[in-house]
């Protein structure tokens, strides 16, 4: 049996590259494709501290990436072998009830696979069930580790935290956490013109790194970080909070930022309960979103690169070669001292 190498989730905390079969087409609507980029994911941490019991051990992890079609099942209409292909992290079958509500992540035959419930993307071979609707043709013309983040990083952005937080013209936008799915906010969120768009981190470097991409404030995190917010906003607080780190300190700060009618858009994993402050909240008519990327927006988003309304390089901050996956992970678990956000893993 030919195998493959490939980055397994063996314990918490405990992983390593290790060989396993290659995969092949098992139903009909199958693809293999050979990785030729993919990356790592917040997520990914939160499965190596034991936060998403639901992953096992022996999975191999990753649910990002761009490629080459190896091979198709012969329900495979869209795709042949050969196409370069940019793999959804969320995959769907397009047909059935959560599919035709617009839930692709709840999707009765498919959701969260890749990395979760069936093996994923770091690795030399992946298997991606139901191709037609779960992989995307590679554009001319744009670069590649761009197009990395159409995986994962800019849906969600865009779909649970912009959409759903209803950033609209005018409105004022807080984002807790400045990881890439966080500064992914500040890119999406431009794109429905609000007036103010205030960054909260703990980290100078990505506090920087959001005033590049379009924040027109950055609060430090810490004990003054609420008074400043209402500085900025003249006592109101923000009608946009936005929870990208997925901690309870966050979303507790998210809670006290938020003006009324305003709506709190948790975006963070959350390994752990967080307290709900409904005796400040209960009449302040705001609302709570709670919800897993459902990548309806993706092929949206590639003619925004395309186009260059949306410029997703920035986020690509290091690369690794994929035998070196182990290191990779090091550093992102770093990502703090070493000013990481993306890391970019190459097979070619």
């Amino acid at each position: 049996m030919a195998t493959m190498k490939a980055l397994v989730y063996h314990s918490k905390d405990n992983f390593s590259l290790v060989e396993r079969p290659k995969p092949t087409v098992i139903v009909s609507t199958d693809a293999v494709v050979k990785l030729v980029k993919t990356t790592i994911c917040g997520t990914d941490l939160h499965i190596l501290k034991g936060d998403v019991p639901t992953v096992p051990q022996g999975r191999i992890l990753g649910h990002e990436g761009l490629g080459i079609v190896e091979s198709v099942g012969t329900n495979v209409t869209t795709f042949k072998p050969g196409d370069r292909v940019i793999i959804s992290c969320i995959t769907a079958c397009g047909s059935c009830d959560m599919c035709r509500k617009g839930m692709l992540s709840h999707c009765t035959t498919g959701g969260w696979m890749l990395g979760h419930r069936i093996d994923g993307t770091q690795a030399e071979y992946v298997r991606i069930p139901h191709a037609d609707s779960s992989l995307h043709h590679v554009p001319a013309g744009v670069n590649q580790d761009a197009l990395v983040m159409v995986s994962d990083v800019l849906p969600t952005a865009l779909e649970c935290g912009t959409v759903v937080g209803k950033v609209c013209p005018g409105s004022t936008v807080a984002i807790v956490g400045a990881g890439p799915i966080g500064l992914g906010v500040i890119m999406t969120a431009q794109l429905y013109s609000p007036s103010m768009i205030i960054m909260i981190s703990r980290n100078p470097y990505k506090l920087a790194m959001a005033m590049k991409l379009g924040a027109t404030h950055i609060v430090q995190a810490g004990p003054n970080a609420v008074r400043q917010v209402m500085e900025i906003t003249g006592g109101k607080g923000v009608d946009t909070a936005i929870e990208a780190a997925g901690v309870p300190e966050t979303f507790e700060l998210c809670q006290e930022l938020i003006a009324v009618g305003g709506t709190i858009a948790n975006l963070g994993v959350h390994g752990s309960k967080v307290d709900l402050h409904l005796e400040k909240l209960w009449d302040r008519n705001i609302a709570i979103t709670t919800r897993l990327v459902d990548t309806v927006t993706s092929p949206m988003i590639i003619r925004l690169l395309e186009s260059g309304k949306l410029d997703s390089k920035p986020l690509a901050t290091h690369t690794f070669s994929f035998g070196q996956m182990e290191s990779a992970y090091v550093s992102f678990q770093a990502a703090a001292e070493n000013k990481a956000l993306k890391v970019i893993i190459n097979f070619e």
